[in-house]
């Protein structure tokens, strides 16, 4: 890759890194599994940029290929990640004024999120990140009707989950 393009790469991938990040976090549980899938990524990411033709942001390309990697990297080991105690992992300062409504939340929100299969999980990753249901087919590769679909079902499976 000559030096141009592997700086615009590099660019790109800092700027969006956060993208990679919260993939990991959903995928994962602990620090070295995250940052084991982090490494992972930005090595597909950068075997694949030289072919990435700028038909789409940069950053659906990098969901797709963030998601595609984390479910496939996990599907290959053919192994059920456990869910950790997301307490242990994030949240740990706390304002004193903090109201922790909204950490409970996403705790609970996280917790059953994970209880979804991989490819349910990339969705509802790309619906919470505000993504439209055109950019959420092109990322996962299905048609926008099934994944208006899929949405559906998942959002009445997560009721189910959170309220039973």
């Amino acid at each position: 890759m000559n030096k141009k393009l592997e700086h615009k790469f590099v660019t790109e991938l800092q700027d969006n890194q956060n993208i990679v990040h919260k993939v990991c976090t959903l995928y994962t549980n602990d620090r070295d599994s995250h940052n084991d899938l982090f490494q992972e990524i930005t090595i597909q990411l950068w075997k694949a940029y030289p072919k990435f033709r700028g038909d789409a942001k940069f950053s659906t390309w990098m969901y797709r290929v963030a998601l595609n990697t984390a479910i496939t990297l996990y599907r290959k080991n053919k192994k059920r990640i456990d869910t950790a105690d997301y307490e242990s992992i994030i949240f740990k300062v706390k304002a004193d004024e903090y109201d922790e409504t909204e950490e409970i939340q996403l705790k609970l929100m996280y917790k059953a999120v994970k209880q979804l299969g991989d490819v349910d999980k990339a969705l509802v990753f790309l619906y919470l990140e505000d993504k439209n249901y055109t950019e959420i087919s092109d990322t996962l590769g299905i048609s926008e009707v099934n994944a208006r679909v899929k949405m559906n079902r998942i959002k009445t499976k997560l009721r189910t989950i959170l309220n039973p």
